[in-house]
């Protein structure tokens, strides 16, 4: 299994417009961060999970070429707003919809933004065409399973994803976006060989997890490697890396990972 990160920066970005503090003018190519997802790799099927506003540079940026289906984790702008450059996708997959997995929230979200898209092919070649697609509890796929549980985030639950390949044995855990795990969530995430959590500030925040409680999560659950996104400018990578608990540290953009 691989997993790139494709972005790893919080709904403004880093640098954040209109600032000169010192992580946005910072020359650490790890503290410019574009919005969070992740493309996940497991026995040659390419999942990509949330598309960034800047999905199309974050694509050209990691060369990413195949891709096999698609999960949205919520419905928020920084997660949505790059889904209509799926469209080239679905020219690479022979002019055929792309499957789209989300929750009830997330599929209503893409119906409202994204209209023309929807339907079992492209309305034109060079078009995107989504067939959504409610995310079970358990995707049983041939190259793997990909587990789902609800997280709370705000007034939304956000997908969170457990990729388990099947050649391997490898697992991966992948929850961004929300303000605590659930017992369900922690129980899930038991073995993994690493782990993605929600680090959004030093500061408490309503809906994210700070790095502080991110920390505890990652403490309860026990994976060697724990890896935090979704960053603001507050958090300077070489710095606040430093003061990480052990098997803890910053993700950044163009990261990858092999499992």
């Amino acid at each position: 299994m691989e997993v790139i990160f494709l972005g790893t920066g919080t709904s403004q970005g880093v640098p954040m417009i209109a600032c000169d503090c010192a992580v946005c003018t910072s020359a650490d190519p790890r503290n410019r961060r574009t919005r969070t997802s992740i493309h996940v790799v497991m026995d040659g099927l390419h999942v990509q999970v949330d598309a960034a506003p800047e999905f199309r540079l974050q694509c050209l940026r990691e060369k990413i070429t195949k891709l096999d289906l698609f999960i949205l984790t919520h419905g928020h702008a920084d997660h949505i707003a790059g889904m209509d450059d799926l469209r080239r996708f679905c020219d690479l997959i022979g002019g055929e919809a792309l499957t789209v997995y989300s929750t009830e929230e997330g599929m209503g979200r893409v119906l409202a933004m994204y209209p023309y898209a929807m339907g079992e092919k492209p309305l034109a070649k060079g078009y995107a065409a989504f067939r959504l697609v409610d995310m079970p509890p358990l995707l049983d796929l041939q190259q793997g399973t990909i587990r789902s549980t609800l997280l709370p985030h705000g007034g939304v639950n956000t997908l969170g994803l457990i990729f388990t390949e099947r050649s391997s044995g490898k697992k991966f855990v992948y929850y961004t976006d929300c303000k605590r795990l659930p017992r369900e969530a922690i129980e899930f995430a038991r073995g993994a060989d690493a782990v993605v959590l929600d680090g959004l500030r030093p500061l408490p925040h309503p809906s994210h997890l700070s790095i502080a409680e991110a920390c505890e999560a990652a403490r309860e659950i026990g994976a060697p490697q724990t890896w935090l996104i979704h960053l603001t400018h507050l958090t300077d990578h070489a710095t606040d890396e430093a003061a990480l608990p052990p098997g803890i540290k910053f993700a950044y953009d163009g990261l990858g990972l092999p499992l």
